[in-house]
């Protein structure tokens, strides 16, 4: 399928209509029912424009204003992904599942059944083997938001990594997704996770986009992540993709009755990122902290849009976004809180810090409160600045050199949500990572050090900020 701006919609609807006994074959009942419910709604709502208010300040379809294709099946999805792409956290210690532009990728089996009930692999073979368990679960968090690309991912994914874990279970193990995207064309890939944590039990999900080559893609993704009663979620985004790359990712949190999520989002890399995070509170004492931390440069754009629902009483959620702006980048936060009447008792606290390092970055801030219940306790705030100077001269007095001190700065500012990732390896890594980018030395699939494609390179942090 080739798309242009002029026709991007229709030409979409034409792919669908030629293309539905592809895209049905393997869905039950429901689930079929769902994806043609979600076909109506896009030919309605089309690619979302700046006509609406969350994407006013988004631009995608100047960017579908290109040939892109669909995202081809693999020959084979048995596939050694090790033979062009390697994870290079050293000691990190995870059940690592792939997907390659969307489909989910092996080496033994599409979908296994651990000893302890765990299923992980992917949700097309889950849709075969559990037609039950996805149907329950599939489409159920991804229902209070209104958008085009919503209804375009349900539409048109065919695949991507299905978690369950049943009930009274503790993953000890992490669990990593790492989405490739290796392309020698434009593609236009739609991928669906779909993750279920049962009561009880506990799961640490590090989930990961990568680019391999260079070429444009525009990837749309949707991960719903169903946390039962007294689950805990310790979820971690990690995006690191080139410049001409643009993602949506979109996660829905769905929590019951005194779960916990702790979900931390780190954009360090890519050419337009729009994260969707919404969480939604069902039941009682459930709790949520969203976090992220994004740093842009040269001509990047991110676009951090966070929707808290409060619709059960006794419920917690906080929010910090923090972000580092350079060169001609853009960065947006928009942030909403919603309190339902009946949902007294709520605490709810958002915050959005924003450092521009030149004249020419640009943030857009929107933090907003809706309450509707009298009994809360909610704060909102954002602030953009610039360094410290007096900050800046303290160090400099102390003998640092002007551009030691405002790495060392930036450096502190980042490290707020850096500490908040639980994972030792993990959040070392990132902190390397973080020193690397802030001193201009990180440019992806050339020097990527969280997941690099030549593991025979001696990977080195020359950046030791203990001694400046």
């Amino acid at each position: 399928m080739q798309t242009t701006q002029k026709s991007i919609k229709e030409r979409i609807i034409h792919y669908v209509e030629n293309h539905s006994g592809e895209i049905l074959q393997n869905d039950p009942p429901e689930m079929a029912q769902l994806r043609r419910k979600a076909f109506q709604l896009f030919k309605t709502q089309g690619i979302p424009g700046r006509n609406l208010e969350s994407w006013k300040n988004t631009d995608i379809q100047s960017i579908l204003d290109q040939e892109y294709h669909c995202s081809p099946e693999p020959e084979s999805r048995k596939i050694n992904v090790e033979t062009f792409f390697h994870c290079n956290i050293p000691d990190l210690d995870t059940l690592m599942v792939n997907t390659l532009n969307g489909y989910y990728i092996y080496r033994h089996s599409p979908l296994k059944k651990h000893p302890n009930g765990v299923i992980i692999g992917s949700l097309a073979e889950a849709k075969k083997q559990y037609p039950q368990l996805v149907d329950e679960n599939y489409g159920k968090c991804a229902i209070d938001t209104i958008d085009g690309m919503i209804s375009l991912n349900t539409a048109l994914a065919n695949d991507g990594v299905f978690v369950y874990v049943p009930d009274n279970v503790e993953m000890k193990e992490a669990i990593q997704i790492v989405h490739i995207n290796h392309n020698e064309e434009r593609l236009l890939t739609n991928v669906r996770n779909l993750i279920v944590v049962g009561k009880n039990s506990s799961l640490t999900l590090v989930h990961c986009d990568d680019s391999y080559t260079k070429q444009a893609a525009f990837i749309n993704s949707l991960t719903e992540i169903i946390v039962k009663q007294n689950a805990v979620v310790d979820h971690y985004k990690l995006q690191n993709l080139n410049n001409n790359t643009t993602l949506i990712n979109q996660v829905f949190f769905s929590q019951f009755a005194d779960s916990r999520v702790h979900s931390v989002a780190m954009t360090l890399n890519g050419g337009l990122i729009r994260n969707y995070a919404h969480t939604r509170f069902h039941e009682p004492g459930a709790e949520a902290n969203v976090l992220g931390l994004y740093l842009v440069d040269k001509t990047q754009n991110v676009d951090n849009q966070v929707y808290i629902n409060h619709t059960a009483p006794n419920c917690t959620s906080n929010e910090l976004f923090k972000g580092l702006i350079d060169d001609q980048a853009k960065a947006i936060f928009n942030g909403h809180i919603k309190v339902h009447r009946n949902a007294q008792k709520t605490i709810a606290y958002q915050n959005n810090k924003n450092l521009l390092l030149t004249d020419k970055a640009r943030i857009v801030a929107k933090p907003f409160l809706e309450i509707y219940a009298d009994d809360v306790k909610c704060s909102h705030g954002a602030t953009v600045g610039q360094l410290d100077n007096d900050a800046l001269f303290y160090l400099m007095s102390r003998g640092i050199s002007k551009e030691s001190a405002r790495m060392l700065l930036m450096y502190a500012f980042a490290a707020e949500v850096i500490n908040e990732i639980k994972i030792d390896v993990l959040r070392n890594q990132i902190d390397d990572m973080v020193k690397k980018r802030l001193h201009g030395e990180l440019d992806i699939c050339e020097t990527c050090v969280l997941h690099c494609q030549n593991r025979e390179r001696e990977i080195t942090f020359p950046i030791d900020m203990s001694k400046i």
